[in-house]
């Protein structure tokens, strides 16, 4: 029986059936080609898909229908995102851990990890260093340790954002941290949180339990499977899920991803805010070989599949992959993208260059600066956001969801997106990255119809570029 500090969600379950998800992504012999559109069809509508029809999409293995479905999760991430790439960055606050979990570099048993706390002017000392190169959205990270408890966590989120530098501030602060009970929750929502991400890694029992071993917090699955409904129930309805792909097979933990989405919708009205799914990388101790790797070609894939599963969800592509691979997959649904990121304690004043893997939780794919990436972004005719206008106003949770679902975010984050877009490239952008970067609104706003919410927006973007107005949401 769990202590009462570790109570459970009221209708606490384990709703995911190995059995049924591995018969699911097991091969199909022949592709019922009709249904596969029909499925298709049905998510281009912006439905969320069932477990079993995201299973439809994933037996394909020819290339033509596969080039179908890759087709239909371009159009549909265009129908309800736009062009836009909403933008953040990690800050590590500590990595003390009493797990040991064998693909983590924080895994307690590492003897070559570097083990620090962030102190409170350490931590004003970094996000001082993001605001000064245009981060508006960070999260935080913590390894999973009695410190890092709710209220250290809540007073972490304070201090960032009391902590101004110019025009700098940080609107939105994410939070990836261990599972907590109903109280630990709350005081972290009374902080004023954005998403709080609770990653399974692998959502395979017997994986699971060979990853993370018995007798540490989290291998025990079910507390961590139903930590975002206990975070539901005190209110927190901003919330993120994620898989670590390559620890089982891939297509296993697309559908265990779906049936995650599909119970919390179900259970509270509305699924998670976002879907991460980063990849197996090389880290300090790690000692897993991994039984699912995936390949870069079913990776981008697989990001399809859950665009058309999840059309109202946030899909997170983090710098653990290339430059290259994150260009080719932001086509394929991904709407959120970190830039500039440094996952060393102390790494935006610190570090000099390259990564130190004893002081990193894994290796990085993609060391480019924020600058350089916003400029490539805008080359590639995507709008850079550094957006916060739905959380702050509200539009989350279900509320969130009356607008996504049917493809209003669209309309609501272009403007926001433009605006906050012009205060990096009048605040921080490099002379290259802000004539690019203008160009690439004025061809945003060729493409709005004349109404009074442009009228208001070319207001705003005036008052930008020629005053220290800022934060001007719609």
């Amino acid at each position: 029986m769990l202590p009462l500090s570790q109570t459970m969600s009221r209708h606490a379950q384990d709703f995911i059936d190995d059995a049924r998800l591995e018969k699911l992504a097991g091969a199909a012999d022949l592709v019922d080609v009709g249904h596969l559109r029909e499925v298709i069809a049905k998510s281009l509508g912006k439905e969320a898909l069932s477990v079993e029809e995201t299973a439809v999409l994933l037996h394909t293995r020819d290339r033509e229908l596969r080039e179908e479905v890759l087709g239909a999760a371009r159009e549909l991430k265009q129908r309800v995102y736009g062009n836009r790439i909403v933008l953040f960055a990690p800050l590590y606050i500590g990595n003390m851990c009493v797990n040991d979990c064998s693909y983590c570099g924080f895994q307690r048993k590492n003897k070559h990890a570097v083990r620090r706390t962030l102190g409170t002017e350490e931590i004003r000392e970094q996000v001082v260093a993001m605001e000064n190169q245009g981060h508006k959205r960070l999260i935080v990270v913590f390894g999973e340790h009695p410190r890092y408890d709710a209220d250290f966590i809540a007073t972490c989120i304070r201090d960032i954002y009391d902590t101004r530098s110019g025009r700098g501030e940080i609107r939105r602060v994410n939070v990836n941290a261990a599972p907590f009970d109903h109280a630990g929750f709350a005081t972290i929502k009374a902080a004023g949180i954005g998403t709080y991400q609770i990653f399974m890694e692998t959502y395979h029992h017997k994986v699971y339990a060979a990853v993370h071993p018995a007798g540490t917090p989290k291998g025990d699955y079910l507390w961590r499977l139903d930590a975002l409904s206990r975070a539901f129930e005190v209110g927190q309805d901003d919330l993120g899920i994620g898989a670590l792909f390559g620890l089982a097979d891939w297509r296993f933990d697309v559908l265990g991803l779906v049936s995650h989405a599909v119970f919390l919708k179900d259970r509270y009205g509305c699924g998670p805010h976002t879907i991460s799914f980063p990849r197996l990388r090389p880290a300090s101790g790690a000692t897993v070989a991994g039984q699912g790797l995936v390949s870069d070609e079913d990776f981008k894939f697989l990001i399809a599949v859950l665009r058309l599963a999840v059309p109202y969800t946030g899909l997170i592509l983090t710098a653990r992959e290339t430059a290259d691979l994150r260009r080719a997959a932001m086509e394929m649904g991904v709407s959120q993208i970190d830039a500039g990121s440094c996952i060393e304690l102390g790494g935006y004043t610190e570090q000099t260059c390259g990564q130190r893997m004893e002081r990193e939780q894994f290796s990085l794919g993609d060391l480019r600066s924020l600058d350089t990436v916003i400029r490539e972004l805008t080359e590639q005719g995507h709008v850079p956001s550094f957006c916060t206008a739905c959380y702050r106003l509200g539009r989350t949770g279900e509320h969130f969801m009356e607008f996504a679902i049917p493809g209003f975010i669209k309309r609501f984050c272009t403007p926001n997106a433009l605006t906050t877009f012009m205060e990096y490239l009048v605040d921080y952008a490099s002379p290259a990255t802000a004539k690019s970067g203008l160009a690439q609104i004025k061809v945003e706003l060729e493409k709005l119809e004349d109404s009074p919410m442009k009228q208001k927006l070319l207001e705003r973007l005036e008052l930008i570029s020629t005053t220290d107005q800022r934060d001007m949401v719609f």
